[in-house]
């Protein structure tokens, strides 16, 4: 059985460093292949005697309609798995990326840099609505990246399970764009507003106690993790991989962090290890 990965996203959004990446972990990567090369590709893949069980096809954003086209084949064919990796980030970081390497946009045109880029968005649209899984780039350097990728393409046993990741984050900082499911922890108590707390973080053990020690808290918890419990199993059956679940409070400094540390424990004893990240700890 191959396992093909189709790297598609935003030009600037980093799809190049995600194919060195997956190279260094092992993939046979093909960067800017021609879309009609694509059946050509999964045929030697799966040709008796083949050697490259993992693939990765990155794919440009010029003919969104007909890479959908192959990506639909290639999920027919019955000795390959196919997922789709979309990569993004904001219109202002992609605009300050290509300013920094002053490279030509694919879509430029006789308009704006900005308006080339919301033409892409676009026209890929169709891309991003088939992935099986979302990296938003805006906030990584190179090595964040190289861990995300690690993290859930790595060929281990490992990775055939499904790969959790938990993010706390801060709604006035915005909503992360590349996650599967959002819970509100504004409810809970903050520690914000008691003296000796408001500098501290969730992953203090003060702070923690004084959330989590809440009636409200671990009822909060055990509810969520009869959710996960329904929905887990369930999203394997489907055949989803990759799972992002995102933490919310305030500010993203407190509340949201206990949690998601606790979610993290709570999942490993359902037999789900997951990775936990704070989006807006340092903020």
């Amino acid at each position: 059985m191959a396992e093909f990965l189709i790297i598609a996203g935003r030009s600037g959004a980093g799809r190049s460093e995600t194919a060195k990446s997956l190279d260094d972990l092992g993939w046979f990567v093909i960067d800017n292949l021609p879309t009609p090369l694509i059946p050509k590709v999964a045929e030697l893949a799966t040709s008796p005697g083949s050697l490259r069980t993992h693939v990765a096809l990155v794919v440009g954003s010029e003919r969104p309609d007909e890479t959908m086209s192959e990506i639909l084949h290639l999920q027919k064919l019955p000795n390959i798995t196919t997922k789709i990796l979309f990569l993004t980030a904001d219109e202002k970081t992609l605009i300050r990326r290509y300013e920094e390497s002053r490279r030509r946009h694919p879509y430029e045109t006789d308009g704006s840099l900005k308006e080339s880029i919301i033409s892409e968005a676009k026209n890929i649209d169709v891309l991003r609505g088939a992935a099986d899984v979302e990296i938003d780039t805006s906030d990584l350097n190179v090595h964040q990246l190289g861990q995300r990728i690690r993290e859930l393409f790595a060929i281990t046993p490992l990775a055939k399970q499904m790969q959790i990741r938990l993010v706390s984050f801060g709604f006035k900082h915005g909503l992360p764009t590349d996650v599967d499911l959002v819970m509100d922890c504004r409810f809970l108590p903050n520690p914000y507003w008691v003296k000796g707390l408001r500098d501290l973080t969730g992953e203090n053990k003060k702070v923690k106690k004084y959330i989590l020690d809440e009636p409200l808290a671990q009822d909060f918890l055990s509810r969520l993790k009869d959710l996960l419990e329904l929905l887990l199993p369930a999203y394997e059956e489907e055949g989803k991989n990759y799972l992002s679940i995102a933490i919310g409070c305030t500010g993203g400094r407190h509340r949201s962090v206990a949690v998601v540390n606790e979610l993290e424990k709570i999942l490993a004893e359902l037999n789900y290890p997951a990775k936990a990240s704070h989006r807006d700890l340092a903020v």
